[in-house]
């Protein structure tokens, strides 16, 4: 089986992300991912102090967060304070941060990959207890130590590029991939754990995308399909039939929100990327691609809050958790 996690996008009251933490914790869930999207979120770190005030078992961490909005000390500080407040059960997710966190602050996403590598190795010197100068193009820091380091806390990296893919085979504990387009997660997996050997690192692989049982899950995925479709590579929307006229209608109708932009979604263009069909097709689906690409977790993305205890008892029928 395997191993059961959920992302939560903290877009209401932080005790609403609490109410769904204790519920997952209950059906079994094993570790709570908290989406970092700045201001179009709770305060990341305030929701997941919160999570983990609240449950016993749940691992926590963001996911994910990304260099630019906090310093990689600041970062490094948090995930060690939130580490020592759970007992031990903190990890670090990191990527390279997307335009819904970014734009907002006027934060330009530059040198995106230096900007992860630094970050990843500034948060691992401190995590375990150096002292630490580093002068970077991205990460400075002048003889900086961690009041509550602890070894071994887990370092994950999420991307969908070549090279960031390689970076989290080489410098990180594990690698999220959500949102792929299917026929490409065996290369990405596969890139990897290439990098990975070449770096004397085994990395373990995380899989994140929306399982779609009825009407009413298609229509809640398909909001946050708009940005993936239009960010997606033109071979993959050449394969998936999106043309460039369909994406341009939707990118546009962005300007007006994502449920403006969903309704120019089609199912066809969404399938190819989320796991779909009766609750026992998508545990055959699911527990296929785990077992084809070695796979160890599977995250349920609460990005909405209606459907959210719905897909958390979805996603524990389909791994196995619950009859």
């Amino acid at each position: 089986m395997v191993r059961p996690e959920f992302n939560v996008l903290p877009h209401g009251p932080v005790e609403r992300a609490v109410e769904l933490a204790r519920l997952a914790e209950s059906l079994g869930y094993e570790r709570c991912w908290v989406y970092d999207e700045g201001l179009a979120a709770s305060d990341v770190y305030v929701a997941l102090t919160a999570v983990a005030a609240a449950t016993e078992s749940l691992e926590v961490g963001p996911g994910i967060t990304n260099p630019y909005t906090r310093h990689a000390g600041a970062t490094a500080g948090a995930i060690a304070s939130l580490d020592e407040l759970s007992g031990g059960r903190a990890f670090l997710g990191v990527g390279a941060g997307g335009s819904l966190t970014l734009d907002p602050l006027g934060i330009a996403r530059e040198r995106p990959l230096a900007a992860v590598r630094e970050t990843v190795a500034a948060c691992r010197r401190l995590f375990s207890g150096e002292t630490v100068t580093v002068e970077g193009a991205h990460v400075r820091l002048s003889e900086a130590s961690l009041l509550n380091a602890r070894v071994g806390i887990e370092i994950w990296l999420a991307g969908r590029g070549p090279r960031m893919l390689e970076l989290g085979g080489t410098a990180c504990d594990g690698v999220l991939v959500d949102f792929l387009y299917k026929p490409n997660v065996g290369a990405a997996v596969e890139r990897i754990r290439a990098a990975g050997r070449a770096a004397g690192n085994d990395p373990r692989i995380a899989y994140s995308t929306m399982l779609v049982t009825d009407d009413d899950t298609m229509a809640a995925v398909k909001p946050h399909m708009t940005y993936r479709l239009v960010d997606t590579p033109p071979e993959v929307q050449e394969a998936i039939g999106l043309s460039e006229a369909d994406a341009a209608v939707i990118r546009a109708a962005l300007a007006d929100g994502l449920e403006a932009a969903a309704e120019h979604v089609r199912d066809e263009w969404a399938l190819p990327f989320v796991i779909a069909g009766t609750p026992g097709e998508c545990a055959e689906e699911l527990h296929s691609l785990a077992a084809q690409h070695g796979i160890e977790s599977f995250l349920v993305p609460l990005l909405d809050d209606e459907p959210a205890e719905k897909l958390l008892h979805s996603g524990a029928k389909i791994m196995g958790m619950i009859e």
